[in-house]
């Protein structure tokens, strides 16, 4: 990839293992020229491999419970000391539900997990920016780009309250792009990517059948992890510097697909008896 990025610093928040969007992301933002820090919760650190992406790209790896404000400022503090000066770009890859990965069903939801569904998935980001605001520890021009899916628009049985965490992320991309842009310039969208073999996805239950229904609607299939990576590049660069508040959507044209040919001869066959035919 050509170097989009040359001289640019960015945080990646949720790198999990090699599969992720977020790994993907550090990657492709690395080869484009920049310098990252990556940071993910304690847990997440304990369980997952990022130590190993860490030291391939010569990045400070920092734990930080996004649902604790006092984390989130030691963590704009350390990635400002570190590079000298405000990070150019944020990528914000954060999302978890209690209820779905106890497989509760959507109208049997236990409502303490979800709000901390929320407060993890949603509210993490009004979090991190208003306490970057309040620290300037995003440049003048930056980006933010959070992850997201068209759940916060449609129905999807068994996505759960993953959907009204999403549908608040986006609400939240809009309203603090308004005031981070009136502020600093600062530029702030959303990513709707398609379902995506990662192993925070695969946790959903009817992820398979997700995957393949919209890998048959969309007219260029599902957008892969990679793809996605070099999307958000694009959203870091100084090529998106008049994109904000906007929820682009990522997905080989899935959003805007009625039906396919090939999902109706699947569907047709499936419907005709053998002594029919």
């Amino acid at each position: 990839m050509s170097e989009l990025l040359k001289g640019k610093t960015g945080i990646i928040f949720g790198a999990l293992d090699e599969q992720s969007i977020a790994w993907r992301t550090a990657l492709a933002a690395h080869s484009a020229g920049a310098s990252l820090l990556l940071t993910n919760a304690p847990v997440a650190l304990r369980l997952g491999t990022v130590q190993k992406l860490a030291e391939q790209l010569n990045a400070p790896l920092i734990a930080a419970d996004v649902t604790l404000t006092e984390d989130l400022e030691k963590l704009l503090d350390e990635a400002v000391k570190h590079f000298g000066r405000p990070v150019d770009f944020v990528l914000h890859s954060v999302g978890m539900s209690p209820n779905v990965r106890k497989n509760k069903p959507y109208t049997d939801l236990n409502y303490d997990w979800f709000m901390k569904s929320l407060d993890i998935s949603a509210l993490s980001l009004h979090r991190l920016l208003q306490t970057a605001m309040k620290k300037d520890a995003i440049a003048q021009g930056g980006s933010v780009v959070a992850l997201t899916y068209i759940a916060a628009q449609r129905a999807f049985p068994g996505y759960g309250d993953m959907a009204e965490s999403k549908a608040m992320l986006e609400s939240i991309v809009r309203s603090m792009g308004f005031y981070y842009g009136k502020q600093k310039g600062v530029r702030i969208n959303s990513v709707s990517q398609s379902p995506t073999r990662t192993t925070a996805g695969s946790g959903i239950q009817g992820f398979n059948a997700f995957y393949e229904f919209a890998d048959k609607i969309s007219p260029l299939g599902n957008a892969s992890a990679d793809a996605c990576a070099d999307f958000c590049v694009a959203l870091f660069s100084d090529l998106s510097r008049m994109v904000t508040m906007q929820n682009l959507y990522h997905d080989g044209g899935f959003s805007t697909t009625g039906v396919s040919g090939e999902l109706m001869e699947l569907i047709e066959a499936k419907l005709i008896k053998p002594e029919d035919q």
